[in-house]
């Protein structure tokens, strides 16, 4: 058995959640923030059998779109005054980590 911990975008924690669920898959989710650019997160908690770790893999990939954001620069703060400006950056897509796990009880 495997431990799929996938961090996704909040913005297609609900695409990806129902994909999940449609493809009999269950999970737990918690509601996360990045450290980078302090975006909310959703944090999925996915519990399955080592031949269907590909088919999350999967279906994570297909529901978490890569895009490009607008988010302010602020300047050195030493300065007077503040140089605050704008930069174009990626973000969306999924971080999936895979563990094993060695020992599962539902109760």
């Amino acid at each position: 058995m495997k431990m799929i911990t996938a961090i996704v975008n909040g913005k297609d924690a609900t695409d990806v959640g129902h994909a999940l669920t449609q493809n009999g898959f269950m999970f737990t989710k918690t509601i996360t923030t990045g450290g980078f650019l302090k975006a909310n997160n959703a944090t999925l908690l996915i519990g399955t059998d080592d031949d269907k770790v590909s088919d999350v893999i999967e279906i994570i990939r297909k529901h978490c779109a890569v895009r490009k954001e607008i988010v302010p620069v602020i300047g050195d703060v030493n300065y007077s005054t503040f140089n605050s400006c704008t930069v174009e950056v990626p973000v969306g897509g999924a971080t999936v980590f895979v563990t094993d796990v060695v020992r599962f009880e539902k109760m």
